[in-house]
C-alpha cells in the first residue's frame, strides 16, 4: 500500500503538491472511463481529469507506440535534428485542422501553457518582420484561461490564478466575454455588441495591438459557456481589417472536444494561429503544439528565417509518437463524432440529455455546454441568480461528495466575478456509454444534494 503521509512538517510528502490542506488519493492504474486508487477504489472519471483524457485510460496502441519510440529514439535537440515521429506528426496535425491550414506549419510544445506563450511571441515576431514594431499588445478576455506561465496569465482574464502575480506581467486590455446566463446586454445582439468591444480595445491601444487571443468555448473559469452564433465570425472579421492576428486557445476544446475537429469549426471560422494541448495526446505524455497558417509561417521563413523562441523539450520524438497515436485513436474511433451533442446516439448527445436531469436540483442554476465539454452553475437563490458566498467553497464540498461516490468532476469558482461564482467542468473521455453516463450523473445529482444540505446547515 502506498503511504500518503499527514500534513505537517515531521510527516509532510516530499513531493511538493497541489494542495498542502488536502489529502490526496494515490492513483495506481486506469483503463478505459476509469482510475483506481491504492485502495482499489474505482473513480469514474467525469471530467477527464481536466478535460484532458477524451480517448480514456490505458489505450494499448498508444502505450505501444511510446515504448517503440522510447526503444528507438528518446531524445534530441530541436537546434540539432528533426525526427520523423514530429515531422509526420506535424503533417497529419495540418490535415486535421483542414484546408484553412495547408502550406502551415505546427510548433510543438510540453503543454497548453508553452503553447500559449510560444503563440504569443509568433504573434509579436510575425508584426515585426511585417515592419509593424509597433504591434505588442495581445488582447484578451475577462474571465478567461490561458496558461500559466507569466506571458499567459497575463493575457488570462482569472483573477483567483492572476491576483498574486500583477506586479511581475505585463498587462493588455480584457475584454467582455458571451456569457448567456449572465449576459449584460440581456442577450439583445450581444453577439454584435461583445464583438464591438474588440473593435473599441483595438482604437485604444492606438497602432499597438498585435493579436487577439480568445477560447472559442471558455475553459474552466467560465464553465463551458459558448459563444452566440454571430461572435466568432464577427470577431474574425474585425481582426481581419484590423490587421491583427486571431489566435484561438483550443487547449481545452480542441481534438474532438466539443464534436469537431475544433470548436472553431462550428462557426465556420479559422484562426490565423491554433493553439492546442491536453486531448492532442489525451495526457498519455506532456504535449502542446503551435498551429500557424501559411501567411503566418511566410513571414518568418521568407523573411529572418528564425523563430526566436524554443524549450529543451520541443518536439520531443516520444511525446510527438504519443500524440500522433492518440489523434490516429481519435480517427479509428470516431470520437469526433461520438462527442457531436447534436445527434443522436452519440456520447455528446447522451451527456447533453442525462445532464438537464440535475436543473431539478434547487442549486443548479445552469447547464450548458457543447459536444463533451459542460459546465454546471451553482447558485444560493436560482430566481435571482446569486451566487453562494466563496467561503463557503459549494463546488469544492460537491466535487468532494461526488469522489465519496467514486465519480470525478473539475469544480471551479469565480464564474460571477472571478472570487463568487461555483460551477463544475464536465469532460468525460469520448468512450463514456450512455450507461455509465447515467450512473455518473445519478452519482452527481447525489452529491449536489449532499452539498445542498450541508449549505444549510
Amino acid at each position: 500500500m502506498a503511504h500518503d503521509p499527514s500534513p505537517g512538517a515531521a510527516g509532510r510528502s516530499a513531493l511538493f503538491r497541489r494542495s498542502f490542506r488536502k489529502s490526496f488519493p494515490v492513483a495506481v492504474r486506469g483503463e478505459g472511463v476509469y482510475l483506481w486508487d491504492a485502495e482499489d477504489r474505482r473513480y469514474l472519471d467525469f471530467s477527464g481529469s481536466a478535460a484532458v483524457s477524451l480517448i480514456g485510460h490505458g489505450d494499448r496502441a498508444v502505450q505501444e507506440a511510446i515504448s517503440a519510440q522510447a526503444a528507438a529514439l528518446e531524445f534530441v535537440h530541436s537546434s540539432q535534428f528533426v525526427t520523423a515521429a514530429a515531422e509526420e506528426f506535424a503533417r497529419e496535425l495540418l490535415e486535421f485542422a483542414g484546408p484553412a491550414y495547408a502550406g502551415g506549419a505546427v510548433y510543438f510544445t510540453s503543454g497548453g501553457s508553452e503553447a500559449v506563450e510560444s503563440a504569443l511571441k509568433l504573434a509579436r515576431q510575425y508584426q515585426v518582420e511585417r515592419e509593424h514594431e509597433q504591434r505588442y499588445e495581445v488582447l484578451s478576455r475577462m474571465q478567461s484561461y490561458h496558461g500559466s506561465t507569466l506571458g499567459a496569465l497575463a493575457v488570462s482574464g482569472n483573477l483567483r490564478r492572476r491576483r498574486p502575480y500583477l506586479p511581475m506581467v505585463r498587462e493588455f486590455e480584457h475584454i467582455g466575454i458571451p456569457y448567456c446566463y449572465r449576459c449584460k446586454y440581456g442577450c439583445e445582439e450581444c453577439g454584435r455588441r461583445y464583438a464591438e468591444e474588440l473593435d473599441g480595445a483595438i482604437a485604444r491601444s492606438e497602432g499597438h495591438a498585435a493579436a487577439f487571443l480568445l477560447e472559442p468555448v471558455s475553459g474552466a473559469t467560465l464553465g463551458a459557456a459558448a459563444p452566440p452564433a454571430d461572435y466568432l465570425p464577427r470577431i474574425a472579421a474585425i481582426c481581419e481589417r484590423a490587421g491583427i492576428l486571431l489566435i484561438a486557445d483550443e487547449v481545452m476544446t480542441g481534438c474532438g472536444r466539443t464534436g469537431r475537429n475544433f470548436a472553431v469549426e462550428h462557426w465556420g471560422v479559422s484562426p490565423d494561429i491554433l493553439v492546442l494541448g491536453k486531448g492532442i495526446s489525451s495526457g498519455y505524455l506532456p504535449l502542446g503544439a503551435v498551429i500557424a497558417k501559411r501567411r503566418v509561417v511566410d513571414v518568418i521563413a521568407n523573411g529572418s528565417g528564425v523563430f526566436v523562441h524554443g524549450f529543451t523539450y520541443n518536439a520531443h520524438p516520444v511525446a510527438v509518437a504519443a500524440g500522433r497515436a492518440a489523434i490516429e485513436r481519435v480517427r479509428e474511433l470516431d470520437l469526433v463524432a461520438a462527442a457531436r451533442s447534436d445527434q443522436a446516439g452519440t456520447a455528446g448527445s447522451a451527456l447533453r440529455e442525462a445532464l438537464q436531469q440535475l436543473r431539478a436540483c434547487p442549486s443548479v442554476g445552469d447547464v450548458r455546454g457543447l459536444g463533451l465539454l459542460w459546465g454546471v452553475e451553482f447558485v444560493r437563490d436560482r430566481e435571482a441568480k446569486t451566487p453562494f458566498a466563496a467561503d463557503r467553497q459549494f463546488c469544492l464540498r460537491v466535487g468532494e461528495a461526488a469522489m465519496r461516490r467514486g465519480l470525478l468532476t473539475y469544480p471551479v469558482q469565480g464564474c460571477v466575478d472571478g472570487y463568487q461564482g461555483d460551477h463544475v467542468l464536465i469532460a468525460p473521455p469520448a468512450i463514456i456509454t450512455r450507461e455509465q453516463i447515467a450512473w455518473a450523473v445519478e452519482q452527481l445529482r447525489e452529491a449536489i444534494t449532499e452539498a445542498e444540505k450541508g449549505a444549510q446547515a
